[in-house]
């Protein structure tokens, strides 16, 4: 469920008619429920509180939406935080969000990176690889103090909406092979600065099938077993993220509590503590992104490209994904004069063809001047958008009620320039 619906005024988020947020931020802007974002966080906690999972750590994947104000919401909810980056870590803690409900993830950490973790008291750092096991052993030992780790383990199992957001192979980059987990987790066990204290899979994003989630969950388990078996402490497996969501050209996922139900009789008597990584589940249905039609272009031999205000900088996952989002207008129109619907190529100023958000979409009748918001849009929208071509930034806008506050300022074209530094030798 979210909060997006027609009233008397077109499409509105919550009691807000999205018509009063453009005319007063412009257009293009994303625009996010916080309703929509408590009730997908609280569904997603009951469900495992339901399955009998006590006392889990619910890590909200900041990557998916990362605004600060989105992070606040959920944090006041009790979420913790997944981070790939330390300047996601920052943001965490910007918004309120403890660092002992933090996990530190990431193929790449950076040395500084990890020495800011550590001080920040993160919940573990999820380690990838053997270097970086090393090397954060090596930042604690210099600030002496004992990292808190993870390992996390590549399953070897195929998941995910696309290949790019599939994360579970043993072709990707991410993590160790199951070989290497137990040893190094043994080794990681007598070092004076690391407490491995669990074991982090992760194997895709927009997954609509729960199979391969559960054979991935039962190799972890087996590895949990494993090293327990071996006197080694455990207290946290992290089964990460992953959960898809109902994108309108998609069939129904798996709900929360098929999710949780699933995961409790995987890992039914293991004395653990469980940890999970939702992202795009919580927030992709809470935000749409509200675009202005610039004109219609129509060709002589009848191609009709929509030409509107937001771009592939602002909404990336259509060409980079070959994603599909609901497109609706704000005040619906009338239907053309045959009746049917109008069928166009919806694209935006960018100057690459790439700069495409569908192809052939049949719509309502619309024009110059009309507004239309793309839905589902609150998960890897903002987060991804760049200033590709020398396009602003897309504001944000969180709503509450009937009420709306910008949470991300659109820059002015100052801002952008200022930052542009021409040496006095040029």
């Amino acid at each position: 469920m979210n909060h997006f619906e027609y009233g008397p005024e077109g499409l509105a988020c919550e009691g807000v008619p999205l018509a009063r947020v453009a005319a007063q931020v412009g257009t293009p802007v994303y625009v996010y429920s916080r309703a929509t974002l408590e009730r997908h966080y609280t569904v997603f906690r009951a469900a495992l509180e339901l399955a009998g999972i006590v006392d889990p750590l619910i890590a909200y994947a900041v990557k998916a939406n990362s605004n600060v104000a989105v992070l606040k919401v959920l944090g006041d909810l009790g979420a913790g935080a997944d981070t790939v980056s330390e300047g996601e870590v920052r943001r965490a803690l910007a918004a309120g969000i403890p660092g002992e409900r933090i996990v530190f993830s990431g193929v790449g950490k950076k040395r500084g990176e990890i020495a800011f973790a550590l001080q920040a008291g993160v919940a573990e750092i999820n380690v990838e690889s053997e270097p970086e096991l090393n090397l954060i052993a090596a930042v604690a030992a210099e600030l002496g103090v004992k990292a808190k780790v993870a390992f996390r383990v590549n399953p070897d199992v195929a998941a995910g909406g696309h290949a790019k957001i599939a994360t579970g192979k043993s072709e990707n980059k991410f993590g160790v092979s199951f070989a290497e987990a137990a040893r190094l987790y043994a080794n990681a066990s007598n070092h004076a600065h690391l407490e491995p204290i669990g074991v982090a899979c992760h194997i895709g994003s927009q997954i609509t099938d729960l199979t391969p989630m559960r054979q991935a969950f039962s190799k972890m388990r087996g590895l949990v077993e494993q090293l327990l078996a071996e006197g080694l402490h455990v207290e946290r497996l992290d089964l990460g993220g992953g959960l898809g969501v109902p994108y309108f050209n998609m069939p129904e996922p798996p709900s929360p509590a098929e999710f949780a139900a699933m995961v409790a009789e995987v890992t039914q008597g293991l004395p653990v503590k469980l940890a999970f990584e939702p992202g795009r589940v919580i927030a992709a249905n809470a935000g749409v992104l509200v675009s202005e039609v610039i004109h219609v272009h129509e060709r002589p031999e009848g191609k009709r490209f929509l030409v509107i205000d937001a771009a592939m900088n602002d909404l990336i996952r259509p060409a980079m994904y070959d994603a599909f989002h609901d497109i609706r207008p704000l005040v619906p129109r009338a239907k053309t004069e045959q009746g049917g619907e109008t069928t166009y190529d919806v694209v935006g100023p960018i100057c690459e063809t790439g700069d495409t958000f569908t192809r052939d979409r049949a719509l309502p009748s619309l024009a110059a001047g009309d507004r239309v918001a793309f839905m589902s849009a609150g998960a890897y929208g903002a987060a991804m958008a760049s200033e590709y071509n020398t396009r602003p930034l897309v504001p944000e806008v969180l709503v509450d009620g009937d009420r709306f506050a910008v949470i991300r300022e659109r820059p002015s074209y100052e801002d952008m320039l200022s930052r542009d530094v021409v040496p006095d030798w040029v």
